[in-house]
């Protein structure tokens, strides 16, 4: 019989238990690829995670810093896997600012309804490069 570890999980495992990502697998990319930061330093999957330590995860355009608050090597619920960690009042707040300067950048730059047919798109053309095509 397997025996369990009791007192760490895999940080791969706890990212994937809390709900951050939603393969193991593409938790472990992330962390390879330097996009989860351990307390500060770039780390490896296999480390062991520790309560009261601090994680800085980047997903997408979204940066988040997060502290540790519970240990689980089960994935649960959504709800109970919000209450494993608790995110920094400073996160929170830099998330919405850029959350809110995305929003303004897309209001101030709107795409069009449809796509150019060929006669706008050939004008496009004309308009971008000049009459010499």
């Amino acid at each position: 019989m397997k025996e369990k570890p009791s007192e760490g999980v895999r940080l791969d495992k706890w990212l994937w238990a809390a709900r951050f990502y939603k393969t193991r697998s593409l938790a472990r990319e992330m962390i390879d690829g330097g996009k989860v930061h351990y307390n500060g330093q770039r780390s490896k999957p296999s480390k062991v995670v520790e309560l009261n330590a601090t994680l800085t995860l980047r997903q997408g355009n979204d940066e988040r810093t997060v502290i540790v608050r519970a240990i689980s090597e089960q994935r649960r619920p959504a709800a109970e896997a919000v209450l494993m960690y608790e995110e920094t009042a400073e996160s929170v707040e830099k998330r919405e600012k850029t959350a809110l300067a995305r929003k303004m950048n897309a209001l101030t730059m709107p795409h069009p309804d449809r796509r150019p047919d060929k006669k706008e798109r050939r004008d496009l053309m004309k308009f971008k490069y000049g009459e010499n095509e």
